[in-house]
């Protein structure tokens, strides 16, 4: 890896079906490049105001970790459908659900699929980590009342959940390549901040494992909520003299200080993903950057190439990324009949 002094510009990126998105808070900008079945790649870049620039006081410590985790929420699953758009793939018939609501919402049938998708995927997130656990929770405190204990057994839970479903979802050859892109955009990252060229060759000798990564993310939410759990649990036996929650009090409680465990998780993860490295700061990064074996891939030379055209399109903005794209890297619009190259 580069001993360049690293230079912390936040721009970050998630991947997509064959291709990468990266996102520029500096440019206000906002990129997606994914490389079609023929070889060729396809760009895309848009204009991305930041929401605290309009509201300020959503960009304020704390608040912002909250605001971000529902705007990324909607952006991420806006970044597949669009990754899908460029990419070619046609889409599997909608349902007789899917169908009736769109009549009687008078919406488009890509928006309600989408729309149904966003739903499913909260469902079972509020299943598998907030029920669960709490379930585990209420079932331990049966037999101790120590709420540290109760709070660490309910994380303990989430986390193997958390690491299950990563392993198992890896089994699936789509989303393998998804991790394998997921490693690209991480190097393309590294690679730009510490201010070397953007080339395949350069990206490929840093690691793919960032401090910044969603999966750091997760791992500090669920790391958190164990201790401001107990805190809360505390509080509530202080102020209501409530000794013990029942499953349902377990998930209401859960479900209200999740705000407040993302707007810390967030300051964290940003304070370490800046904080040098000294050895309590590594320790400390330590858990999310393992966690991250399960969740990126080593990619290859092409999805490399793919996570570089998308961090060049991010850096030049709407108005003047198609001015120098690269060899077999074209321009994609959502009315065209196909990708156009600009010179």
């Amino acid at each position: 890896m580069s001993q360049k002094k690293f230079e912390y510009k936040d721009i970050g990126g998630q991947a997509v079906m064959e291709g990468v998105m990266m996102q520029s808070p500096q440019d206000e900008s906002i990129a997606i490049a994914v490389r079609k079945p023929d070889g060729r790649i396809v760009v895309t870049c848009d204009h991305r105001e930041p929401i605290s620039k309009k509201h300020p006081w959503m960009g304020k410590p704390f608040i912002r970790g909250c605001v971000n985790m529902a705007l990324m929420l909607k952006m991420g699953m806006d970044t597949l459908d669009k990754g899908t758009q460029m990419l070619g793939i046609t889409d599997e018939e909608p349902t007789k659900f899917e169908k009736w609501l769109s009549e009687k919402l008078g919406a488009n049938i890509d928006k309600v699929v989408m729309a149904v998708a966003m739903v499913l995927a909260v469902v079972l997130s509020l299943f598998l980590f907030v029920m669960l656990p709490s379930g585990a929770a209420t079932l331990i405190g049966h037999v101790t009342d120590n709420r540290i204990l109760i709070n660490l057994f309910a994380g303990v839970v989430r986390i193997l959940i958390l690491i299950g479903y990563m392993i198992g979802i890896a089994f699936v050859p789509d989303i393998k390549r998804v991790f394998q892109y997921h490693g690209a955009e991480h190097k393309t990252v590294f690679c730009n901040e510490a201010g070397e060229e953007l080339t395949p060759e350069n990206a490929k000798k840093f690691s793919r494992f960032h401090p910044r990564c969603g999966t750091a993310f997760l791992f500090l939410v669920m790391f958190i909520s164990i201790l401001i759990g107990s805190v809360a649990d505390q509080l509530l036996f202080l102020l209501f003299g409530i000794e013990k929650l029942t499953f349902i009090g377990r998930i209401v409680r859960s479900l209200c200080i999740l705000p407040v465990v993302a707007g810390v998780s967030y300051e964290v993860l940003k304070g370490l993903a800046h904080a040098g490295d000294a050895l309590i700061v590594r320790i400390l990064r330590w858990p999310g950057l393992m966690l991250q074996r399960l969740t990126t891939r080593e990619p290859d030379r092409e999805m490399l190439e793919v996570a570089i055209a998308s961090m060049k399109a991010a850096k030049a903005g709407p108005a003047h990324f198609a001015d120098n794209l690269g060899e077999n890297t074209f321009v994609w619009t959502p009315d065209a009949a196909g990708a156009e190259k600009k010179s």
